[in-house]
């Protein structure tokens, strides 16, 4: 009896063979292994990384409530200014093996080895072995991968949410299946609980790979979308719910919105801000400096650390994608090699001009989240026009992908000033690979062809895996890091782009405050102006300029709900896992979150709430209720000093 198809159903094309051939799981655990040593290996040697993640991970593990709301510090006075997704991962770690830099970081680590798995999984349903193997390989040596994933940002969790995503989109696509699509809309629920809207842009391109590729009829394609955008919302939502719902006086402020409202902090820091540059999310934008990611335009994702963070290969993927999309030009709606060009395609093409012309603040390491799709586009494009080598146009369209990832590398190679003696090699093997592949076809010899192919594949690979070897081999510390090789970790620019004391590093004598996702920058230390107590003798100068020992000794005799207060949630934080205290932030990161007010911190101080005020601090100075505590603090408490630092006994 034959089948029959619904009217606007398609057969789905030929999928490579499913068969794996025995080498396969050698070669897939030699990738994981390799990947897993590159994000492992010497991973304690950044400590705390970012100071700022690691207080509330510390807060997560020991108190239920700051785990849950993500909060600075265990007496939930502020969250930080991210959902806290991210936080749950490492927070859980720390109460399982206690609190140390490898028990914050090792989760990190084990999301990226995740993510190339599960990138290698869903390259490899519509592209076969060989090119999953590619794309594992391109995602974990490149270089804003092992930044990121040997540190505590939360892009970490977010590119493994996304890539999951986007499994489940291929999974979904093979069989219009509801399941798959409702599963991937989860993912990006909860990849919007680790980053907020920046999960969200992905789903342009899942949404057409499903309605263009999926083999059902448009009714059904649509019906299964909205289900998935239903998934969506309940799984990004619930959260949400319940922080808006639950009142205000019992729990954290939450940091870096204006009204104490997480739909303030989606909607302008962390949204809308972002994008147009205005409002709390502002700071920056324009700047051209390496930390900020540059002025607007194409150019952005090339030029300074963005450039060395994720462009070594994004030529060569660009012409891969409109290249693969000529050659599948007449295929059927459901041809599996288009679908997934769509796929990673439209990811790249719609983050990438996001972050290109985005005016709010924007930073290199944002760039993590281009990896996946740079090295899908890479593995299955390439793979595409390799097996139509025998026409021109496919020689043609490899010889383009050779010379481009070869040429950009040796640009990129000459700008580092540890690899310069690199970059001729690197582009001459580039060029000289493009000029073989033009005449390379099927009735090439074999080894020959792989000679040529691989020529193509190390011009192409050898300047992003050194930096990311580099990357790995260097501690990082701050809030902003910076790769390997790149002019940053050369000590032109950048926050913390080497180890704790390195260029640039926040603490390090000369260091500026930018935040601590980069986005409100703070003053220079020294306090709320020049009526705050104890001025020019903030954390920062403390840091540098003596022992903090006898400070955190200090707080960590205390038995109030905070041991002290400070301005600032950099300087807190570093207070906070120095003494293993709860240290209240006033004003959250730069001290212009209105909170506390003064007459709360009054209230705060009356009830014995909060035992000392530690002067100084990273932010402050704008005119508000910081400067107001602190002018209060200097005329009703007497000043000590302990050590560097000047501090006020509230109690007293």
């Amino acid at each position: 009896m034959a089948t029959t198809l619904a009217p606007d159903a398609v057969a789905p094309a030929a999928a490579p063979a499913a068969a794996r051939p025995r080498r396969v799981p050698w070669s897939l655990a030699a990738l994981l292994v390799g990947t897993a040593a590159l994000y492992l290996w010497g991973l304690s040697a950044s400590g705390w990384a970012n100071d700022f993640y690691a207080a509330a991970v510390q807060a997560g593990a020991t108190d239920w409530k700051a785990f849950f709301f993500g909060s600075l510090d265990a007496g939930n006075f502020i969250t930080v200014d991210k959902p806290p997704a991210s936080l749950w991962v490492m927070a859980l770690s720390v109460r399982v093996f206690g609190l140390s830099s490898w028990s914050l970081l090792v989760p990190q680590a084990l999301e990226g080895v995740a993510a190339v798995a599960l990138l290698y999984a869903a390259v490899r349903r519509w592209a076969g072995h060989v090119p999953g193997l590619v794309a594992g390989a391109i995602l974990a040596l490149t270089p804003a991968a092992a930044l990121m994933f040997r540190f505590d940002n939360p892009d970490a969790l977010l590119v493994l949410l996304m890539v999951a995503a986007a499994y489940a989109v291929v999974r979904a696509v093979e069989g219009a299946s509801t399941r798959w699509l409702v599963l991937a809309g989860v993912a990006i629920g909860f990849a919007f609980l680790t980053k907020m809207l920046q999960g969200f842009l992905v789903l342009p391109a899942f949404v057409l790979v499903y309605l263009v590729a999926a083999p059902t009829s448009l009714r059904r394609r649509l019906a299964q979308l909205l289900a998935a955008a239903v998934a969506v919302v309940v799984s990004a939502g619930w959260w949400v719910a319940i922080v808006e719902l639950w009142p205000a006086s019992s729990r954290p402020y939450i940091g870096g919105s204006t009204d104490n409202s997480v739909l303030d902090l989606v909607l302008g820091y962390n949204g809308l801000a972002r994008i147009l540059g205005q409002g709390g999310g502002s700071a920056g934008g324009g700047v051209q400096g390496s930390a900020f990611g540059g002025a607007t335009g194409l150019g952005r994702l090339f030029s300074s650390e963005m450039g060395y963070e994720i462009s070594w290969l994004l030529p060569a993927a660009l012409v891969a994608l409109v290249a693969g999309l000529w050659l599948t030009r007449g295929r059927p709606r459901t041809d599996r090699t288009r679908a997934g060009l769509l796929l990673w395609g439209g990811w790249l093409v719609v983050t990438g001009l996001v972050f290109s012309f985005m005016a709010g603040v924007v930073h290199p390491y944002y760039t993590v989240a281009l990896a996946p799709a740079v090295a899908a586009l890479v593995a299955i494009g390439g793979g595409a026009l390799w097996q139509a080598r025998d026409r021109m146009t496919a020689r043609v369209g490899l010889a383009l992908m050779a010379v481009a990832a070869g040429g950009w590398s040796a640009v990129l190679l000459d700008g580092a000033s540890a690899m310069t003696w690199l970059s001729p090699v690197v582009g001459a093997v580039g060029v000289l690979a493009g000029v073989a592949l033009l005449v390379v076809d099927r009735r090439t010899p074999r080894l020959v062809a792989a000679a040529v192919l691989g020529a193509g594949l190390i011009a192409g690979l050898t300047g992003s895996a050194a930096s990311a070897v580099a990357t790995a081999a260097t501690p990082h510390s701050g809030s902003i890091p910076t790769v390997g090789l790149s002019p940053s970790a050369d000590g032109v620019g950048g926050f913390g782009g080497g180890g704790a004391g390195g260029p640039g590093a926040i603490g390090s004598p000369g260091a500026q405050a930018p935040s601590a996702d980069g986005v409100r920058g703070a003053p220079p230390a020294g306090g709320a102006g020049g009526t705050a107590p104890g001025a020019g003798a903030g954390p920062a100068t403390a840091a540098t300029g003596g022992s903090t020992a006898d400070l955190a000794s200090l707080l960590s005799s205390t038995t109030s709900r905070w041991s002290a207060a400070v301005v600032g949630d950099q300087s807190a934080a570093g207070l906070e896992l120095d003494s293993g205290t709860a240290v209240m932030a006033i004003g959250g990161w730069s001290g212009t979150d209105p909170a506390p007010t003064l007459a709360q911190f009054q209230e705060y101080v009356a009830s014995g709430q909060v035992t000392y005020y530690v002067a100084g601090g990273q932010g402050g100075g704008r005119g508000g209720a910081d400067s107001e505590i602190a002018t209060w603090v200097a005329q009703s408490f007497a000043a000590t000093s302990v050590g560097s630092w000047t501090v006020y006994d509230l109690t007293s």
